[in-house]
């Protein structure tokens, strides 16, 4: 069914949104969970099980397929609770304080539901108010619970003797069959790229093919980053039957946790594509499924299925949403960050929510944290960097190595290691000191090792302390966060009808920074990220590398001419509000015109013969 936001909330880390649909679901909004972290869900479960009094029967990590039980049973906890949050929500009347008339009061101005409630509000004859009341009832539904699979984290451990586990048991393909063996009906999100045997294995679950009348029980979701890439991986589902409900664009830079860049494809162009093919994208990969779903004696789609195209990243205004959705003729967009600054829908601890809120611009970075090797959003005063410090200022830099989902470094051991753990970060630094650098280049590179930090714990701190979890695997006080650099025009804390109205333009909750539009934003990331890479290669200069900084140069240039064109219509549809700011783009585009066609890219060096 249609959502009745056109907004939805995406995952965050592994806890920020970890328990965010029993916060916002009872309200129509749709929000996303982590599930490759089973030893966090299986916490969380506990405690909401003593909070509601549902007796808990844990799944322990010795049990036969304990990983996916432990995603089942937390996703099967919030499927049953939510059911509960509606049925009170249904049988509440219509007055001042109750959840749904706060319910109403969130929805979108143009939405159906939403002008049936202004109807009721204004009607004073009881038989016609009891049936609009109704009328109201039956349109109401629950946001959407979906969940998110970083395709890329998917280590095949070994069992207790030492042999190799199954394919079966890998980490996402774990994760996936726990979400398949949920009561759910909603979708997968498949972030960070292509995994052959993960998208393999959704063959294996009858939820994911249509039932005789075309219906999904469970639909996948693929965020991806230009057309091209949603074009082959949705030909690649298709072949195997598997229909891509939606594809999430996300913009390389301008959003939270890891920062997957374009070659220098900027979001208006990246859009403009999917606007302009999109009947042609989904004819095609029409055809193509159910050819394949003939060929495995599956039910057939008997029409087109809906497929939603939407976008996350940057968005900072009410009209900014608006603009979007019309002119890109999207589906709906993605809210991120912003939230983290409402404790009724993420999980902040005090401390970390204190410094986010009261934040300066500079606290938002793109560093090298991430042990994966790919540049990921930091907050200066997460608690992870002082305890990162401490460790080093005794001696014992690395962070113990408990949860093992990134493991994937080689150079010292046979068995894969992460770049973060005390084992890894120890062996590298006795390395640089044999290496014979100078203390420049030694204080660079031990800089770039100690950086890494445990994703794995850091991202699931905060949910443990504000619910007072108490677990030896986690640090209070390491606590790592990761908002997008949009975050920087938004302080204080907020309540989740006012990020809403924010959100649809009925409010304004931006601090005083000054903001370019999102497009603006976004291009300036790229110029920053084009000039580290251009500093990075100075010294490695190859041909590939050569072709790709030329190529990413071109692309930026190629997305300012698109902008031009652009601004007319930014600046006609947005100078139609009232006291909406109209930031004409035209004086920034040709600054930064200019600021790239004076980027030198190296000559590359032509060895003599």
């Amino acid at each position: 069914m249609t959502p009745l936001h056109n907004f939805h909330i995406p995952v965050m880390g592994m806890a920020f949104s970890i328990d965010t649909p029993l916060k916002v679901a009872q309200y129509g909004i749709s929000s996303v969970i982590s599930i490759m972290e089973e030893d966090l869900l299986e916490l969380m479960r506990e405690h909401y099980c003593k909070k509601h009094d549902i007796p808990f029967i844990p799944v322990p990590k010795k049990e036969e397929d304990s990983r996916a039980k432990r995603i089942t049973a937390y996703l099967d906890m919030v499927h049953d609770l939510i059911q509960k949050q509606m049925e009170n929500l249904l049988s509440q009347p219509f007055q001042f304080g109750q959840d749904i008339v706060k319910y109403c009061e969130m929805l979108p101005e143009d939405s159906y539901v939403k002008s049936l409630f202004s109807k009721m509000l204004n009607t004073f004859d009881n038989l016609e108010r009891l049936q609009l009341e109704q009328n109201i009832k039956s349109e109401i539904r629950a946001g959407s619970i979906d969940v998110n699979i970083m395709s890329k984290v998917d280590n095949l451990g070994a069992a207790q003797t030492g042999e190799p586990l199954p394919v079966e048991q890998s980490d996402a393909l774990t994760a996936l069959r726990g979400y398949a063996h949920s009561k759910l009906h909603s979708s997968i999100i498949f972030s960070a790229g292509y995994n052959p045997r993960l998208y393999a294995y959704l063959s294996a679950f009858d939820d994911f093919f249509p039932n005789q009348d075309g219906y999904l029980k469970k639909k996948v979701i693929l965020k991806v980053s230009d057309y091209r890439s949603a074009l082959v991986q949705g030909k690649i589902l298709a072949k195997k039957g598997i229909w891509v409900s939606e594809f999430r664009i996300e913009s390389g830079l301008n959003c939270g946790g890891h920062a997957f860049a374009t070659d220098g494809l900027l979001i208006g162009p990246i859009m403009d594509s999917f606007k302009n093919n999109r009947i042609a994208l989904q004819q095609e990969l029409y055809e193509l499924c159910n050819k394949s779903l003939i060929n495995l004696g599956k039910n057939i789609f008997p029409e087109i299925p809906n497929q939603r195209i939407t976008y996350q990243g940057g968005i900072g205004t009410g009209y900014e949403q608006k603009f979007m959705i019309e002119h890109y003729e999207l589906s709906g967009t993605g809210w991120g960050s912003p939230f983290l600054l409402v404790p009724e829908a993420t999980n902040l601890d005090d401390n970390t929510l204190q410094a986010l809120s009261t934040a300066e611009p500079d606290d938002f970075y793109l560093s090298n944290a991430s042990p994966l090797g790919i540049p990921f959003n930091h907050f200066r005063k997460s608690g992870s960097q002082k305890l990162r410090d401490d460790r080093v200022a005794a001696g014992k830099p690395g962070n113990p190595c408990v949860k093992k989902l990134l493991v994937s470094n080689t150079e010292f051991t046979e068995e894969p290691i992460c770049t973060a753990s005390i084992k890894y970060q120890r062996l590298k630094i006795a390395q640089l000191k044999e290496a014979h650098l100078s203390e420049e280049q030694y204080n660079k590179q031990f800089q770039f090792v100690i950086e890494k930090d445990c994703l794995c714990t850091g991202l699931g701190t905060a949910a443990l302390v504000k619910n007072d979890i108490h677990d030896k695997q986690y640090k209070p006080e390491g606590v790592i966060l990761c908002p997008g650099p949009n975050l920087k025009y938004f302080s204080g804390i907020f309540t989740l009808q006012n990020m809403v109205d924010h959100i649809y333009g009925r409010a304004n909750v931006r601090n005083n920074v000054q903001r370019p539009n999102l497009f603006i934003n976004e291009l300036v990331l790229y110029i920053q990220y084009l000039k580290k890479e251009i500093d990075k290669s100075a010294l490695t200069l190859n041909q590939n590398t050569f072709r790709y900084l030329n190529s990413f140069k071109t692309n930026l240039l190629s997305g300012i001419e698109y902008y031009k064109e652009l601004n007319q219509q930014f600046m006609e549809g947005c100078c139609k509000g009232v006291n909406v700011e109209c930031p004409d783009m035209l004086e920034d585009l040709h600054k930064f015109q200019t600021e790239i066609q004076n980027i030198e890219i190296p000559a590359l060096m032509v060895p003599s013969h």
